[in-house]
C-alpha cells in the first residue's frame, strides 16, 4: 500500500526507527520492546486496503466504519483494545473566503498509534517532525502523539479565527462606509456567505469540547495521568477558539440587522424624494390643467396679463416647495 501509507515509524525511547514494509512485524516488536510503539499514518484508505490493518490492531469495527466512511463529528470513543478520535483541521482560503474541514481519524492502542486521514487540510507532518525534535514527550507513549496532534488542530482553529475575524472587520466596514459603489450591492449574500463559513467551522471546533473534556478526567485508557494537564492546556485553547466562533456570529447577526436596517432607511429616503418630486410635478400639472378645460368663464382669461402671471405663480409655488423639500431633507 505505497500510496495509503503515508508514513511508518518506531519510536523507541522517543527515538525515530523507520518501519520495514510488514508493519505487523514491527507492531510485535513494539510491544516486545515495551517501551516503544508503532505509528502509522494513512491516507484515505479503502476497505481492503485498510482490511489488514483492522486485523493486525484489532481495531473495533465500528471505528473502522466511521474511519473509512469520513463525515464524522468530532468525538471520542473508547472500546476495549484501543481509543477512537475524529478531529476535523480546518483551513481558509482568504482569497475565495471558505473554510475547508477535512477529518483526522486516530486509533491509539496498546504500542501503537494509526491516523486516517481524509482531505488535505492536515497538521500531521508537521506534528511529527515537532515531536521527532523532542524525544523526551515521545517517551510518554501513543498519549502524547493524541495530545501533540489535538494541540497542532486546536492552535490552527485559533489562527483560522484571527483570519475570519480580520475579514469580519473588513465587511463590517464595507456594510458601514458612507459611500457605497456598485461593488456592495450584494453585501447581504457576502453576509450570509460568511455566515456559512463561520457555521462550517462551528461544526470543527463546537463538538471537540467534549472530547477534550474526558481527556482531562481519569479512567480514559491509553492516556497516562501525566498527560492530563496538557489536555487541559488544549481544552483551554479550544474554548478561546469556541468563544471567538460566537462572537463571530453574533457579529454576523448583528451587521446583518444593522445592513437590512440601512437598506430600509435608504428605500424610505428615496420614497421622500420621489414624493417630493411628484409633488413638484403636480402643482403646475394641477394648474395647467385647470386652465386647459374647456370654458369661458375662467379667472383673468382674457386678462392681458394672464398668461405670465399664471407661469410666475407656478414657479413661486415651485419654488416654495422646493425650498420646503430641502430644509426637510427630503431633497
Amino acid at each position: 500500500m505505497p500510496g495509503v501509507i503515508v508514513d511508518c515509524a518506531i519510536y523507541r525511547e522517543g527515538r525515530r526507527t523507520d518501519c520495514a514494509a510488514d508493519f505487523s512485524r514491527a507492531l510485535k516488536a513494539a510491544r516486545a520492546e515495551g517501551h516503544s510503539f508503532l505509528w502509522l499514518g494513512m491516507h484515505e484508505p479503502t476497505q481492503e486496503e485498510f482490511d489488514r490493518v483492522t486485523s493486525e490492531f484489532a481495531l473495533h469495527p465500528l471505528a473502522v466504519e466511521d474511519a473509512l466512511n469520513a463525515h464524522q463529528r468530532p468525538k471520542l470513543e473508547v472500546y476495549d483494545d484501543s481509543l477512537f478520535m475524529v478531529l476535523k483541521p480546518v483551513t481558509y482560503d482568504t482569497r475565495a473566503d471558505t473554510v475547508t474541514a477535512s477529518e483526522l481519524m486516530v486509533f491509539v492502542g496498546d504500542s501503537f498509534v494509526v491516523t486516517v486521514r481524509h482531505g488535505e487540510a492536515s497538521p500531521l507532518a508537521a506534528v511529527r517532525r515537532r515531536l521527532e525534535e523532542h524525544p523526551e514527550i515521545l517517551r510518554h507513549g501513543p498519549g502524547a502523539v493524541l495530545y501533540a496532534i489535538s494541540d497542532a488542530v486546536v492552535d490552527h482553529y485559533i489562527e483560522v479565527a484571527a483570519e475570519l475575524a480580520l475579514d469580519m472587520e473588513e465587511l463590517e466596514a464595507e456594510v458601514f462606509a458612507p459611500v457605497r459603489g456598485r461593488d456592495t450591492r450584494n453585501t447581504a449574500a457576502q453576509i450570509y456567505a460568511f455566515k456559512r463559513e463561520v457555521m462550517e467551522f462551528r461544526r470543527a471546533t463546537g463538538p471537540l469540547a467534549e472530547p477534550m473534556a474526558r481527556l482531562q478526567n481519569p479512567g480514559v485508557p491509553f492516556v497516562h495521568d501525566h498527560a492530563r494537564p496538557f489536555f487541559r492546556d488544549v481544552d483551554d485553547h479550544l474554548t478561546r477558539a469556541n468563544e471567538s466562533v460566537d462572537s463571530l456570529d453574533r457579529l454576523l447577526s448583528d451587521i446583518l440587522s444593522a445592513h437590512l436596517a440601512q437598506m430600509g432607511v435608504r428605500q424610505n429616503d428615496d420614497m421622500r424624494k420621489i414624493s417630493a418630486w411628484a409633488a413638484l410635478a403636480a402643482v403646475p400639472t394641477l394648474i395647467a390643467g385647470v386652465y386647459g378645460m374647456n370654458f369661458e368663464n375662467m379667472p383673468e382669461l382674457r386678462w392681458q396679463w394672464g398668461y405670465p402671471g399664471v407661469l410666475l405663480v407656478m414657479v413661486l409655488i415651485e419654488v416654495s416647495l422646493y425650498r420646503l423639500f430641502k430644509r426637510r431633507g427630503w431633497l
